[in-house]
């Protein structure tokens, strides 16, 4: 399945109540899993640019697309989604190029 390297930003609203960032990011894996298929590998809280780093995998882009509107819809984060490749997918996109 593919997966997504998404990098979240914390939105006004998320700061007022940024102590409870751990259970509305189970929440919101529990929503991805039961809703969409969409597994929550790794998250990574982070200083810097960016204040999570989630890894995720998806049955295709539209169930990923679908869970990060929803998720976006309750106004805590913003996103930045990257389709990311393992060792053995970039192997075989190279072999495939000319």
């Amino acid at each position: 399945m593919p997966r997504y390297a998404c990098l979240f930003d914390w939105t006004d609203q998320a700061m007022k109540t940024v102590k409870g960032s751990v259970e509305r990011v189970d929440g919101a894996a529990e929503v991805a899993r039961s809703k969409y298929g969409v597994s929550l590998e790794h998250v990574y809280w982070t200083m810097g640019e960016h204040d999570i780093l989630g890894i995720f995998e998806a049955p295709d882009e539209e169930s990923m697309s679908a869970f990060l509107l929803e998720l976006g819809s309750l106004g805590n984060v913003r996103s930045t989604t990257m389709r990311a490749f393992d060792r053995e997918e970039m192997a075989s996109i190279l072999g495939r190029s000319g």
